[in-house]
């Protein structure tokens, strides 16, 4: 039978029902803030989608502008505040309506705080379903001041024929001519204000790929250049740091090295008085202060006696595994860079450290069959990537260590670890946040298990 063509009017939807068109990005809309996401952003609720909101507060009334939307997610950044937040305050950085560093200045350091600690305990307890026996004290420095490493985003305006300096905008490549940085240590800050005027001097700046400014025991300027720079700009380069009084480090297609090659860089680990060496590329912890209160704490609750062989995993240039040496009999410390080992034994040799042994490990691997893991340890230290340590932990019950502290970049894999750890036996008896990145809403935590 032949079909005939229908007039019915009537047209089928995909299943699921009509879809609702997308949000156009710059559109505004008012809403209301119900509470705030881990990662600092305002959460409202409009028409069947959830928005995240930059720079908005819990209870606040607020006008947005819509930055991205996909599906039922909408991502958009703060206009106009309609209705504040009795805990609103004014962004101490004339930047901050544009830079895509610090999104928190609009809440006080304490409640800042606060947000990040509430982030740890719903993690733990939605992931693991657990909480620490007690909570630690936040360990936090100075809110500003405080960074002692930072990138800055260099680009040629073809069109314009300038050079632009400074930070990315938030959720974009738009570069915010920046002169001044209130999070960066005072050194660099000096540094920052004339780097601008400093780069555009030069005959090819559009060579200039980026620019990262470090201080330790001395200051340093790493210029990454994507063609090789002309003698009379290097030599310019050369003048602005020696006035500066930081070392010039370059890159291009192999690895950052100084002008100087006799020059030193590192930083100080004074309660412990060592000196450990590093070079741009390396990781170290931005915030010195709280770094050491770090180590501090990390040290007090693994309490390493001197007749204690204690294991430091994703160890690195050997910031926990040197002051470890000084309490335990042994540390054994293990990175899956080799560089690293190699940097991270050499800064024990410079300090006198003869008690810390340095292996290489695939630690995104399970520890089974390597050797030095054979006698086992009485305390083990973890501090990983954000990726967290889930193979290690998956096994690491077979080392016997009765005392096991975590250091986390990411309460996620915390949590998902902490799960492991406890399913072998662990008890989760302690845990805090570590104030790393004071205006940001990143989240560094400590944890404690021991053996049940």
């Amino acid at each position: 039978m032949s079909k005939k063509k229908s007039n019915s009017g009537l047209r089928f939807q995909p299943a699921g029902g009509n879809r609702s068109p997308q949000v156009p990005v710059g559109k505004k809309q008012r809403l209301d803030i119900e509470r705030l996401a881990g990662d600092g952003r305002g959460i409202a609720f409009h028409e069947g989608r959830t928005w995240f909101v930059s720079g908005a507060l819990a209870g606040e009334a607020v006008e947005a502008r819509v930055l991205n939307a996909r599906g039922k997610v909408v991502e958009a950044r703060l206009e106009r505040v309609l209705q504040a937040s009795p805990e609103r305050r004014e962004a101490p950085c004339r930047h901050y309506a544009r830079c895509g560093g610090c999104n928190l200045q609009h809440l006080p350091h304490e409640g800042q705080l606060a947000l990040k600690q509430r982030t740890l305990a719903e993690q733990l307890q939605r992931v693991a379903g657990i909480q620490p026996d007690a909570w630690a004290a936040p360990l936090s420095g100075p809110e500003f001041g405080y960074r002692r490493r930072a990138r800055v985003a260099v680009r040629w305006d073809i069109k314009a024929r300038q050079l632009e300096v400074g930070f990315r905008a938030e959720a974009s490549q738009e570069i915010i001519s920046i002169d001044e940085c209130a999070v960066l240590v005072q050194p660099l800050q000096s540094i920052l204000r004339h780097l601008p005027t400093a780069l555009r001097a030069l005959s090819k700046p559009q060579v200039i790929g980026h620019v990262e400014l470090f201080s330790g025991t001395a200051e340093a300027v790493l210029v990454r250049h994507v063609a090789p720079l002309a003698e009379d700009d290097l030599a310019r380069l050369q003048a602005f740091c020696s006035e500066a009084g930081a070392q010039l480090w370059l890159q291009g297609e192999g690895e950052p090295a100084p002008v100087d090659t006799a020059a030193k860089l590192g930083f100080a680990l004074e309660p412990w008085q060592l000196e450990l060496a590093w070079r741009p590329g390396d990781f170290v912890q931005v915030n010195a202060q709280v770094n050491t209160a770090m180590i501090e704490q990390a040290l007090a609750w693994l309490a390493p006696t001197a007749d204690e062989r204690v294991l430091d995993l994703f160890c690195g240039l050997g910031n926990f595994a040197l002051p470890l040496a000084r309490q335990a009999r042994e540390v054994v410390a293990v990175e899956g860079v080799q560089a690293m080992v190699d940097r991270a034994a050499a800064n024990a040799r410079n300090n006198n450290v003869h008690n810390a042994r340095f292996f290489q490990a695939d630690l995104s691997q399970p520890l089974a069959g390597a050797e030095w893991a054979a006698e086992g340890f009485s305390a083990v230290l973890l501090d990983p990537p954000r990726d967290g340590a889930f193979e290690v932990v998956r096994d690491i019950a077979r080392l016997k260590a009765k005392r096991l502290v975590y250091v986390s970049c990411n309460p996620a894999t915390l949590a998902r670890d902490a799960q492991v750890l406890v399913g072998q036996g662990y008890r989760l008896k302690r845990a805090g946040i570590l104030d790393m990145f004071p205006q940001t809403a990143h989240v560094e935590a400590m944890a404690l298990f021991e053996a049940g």
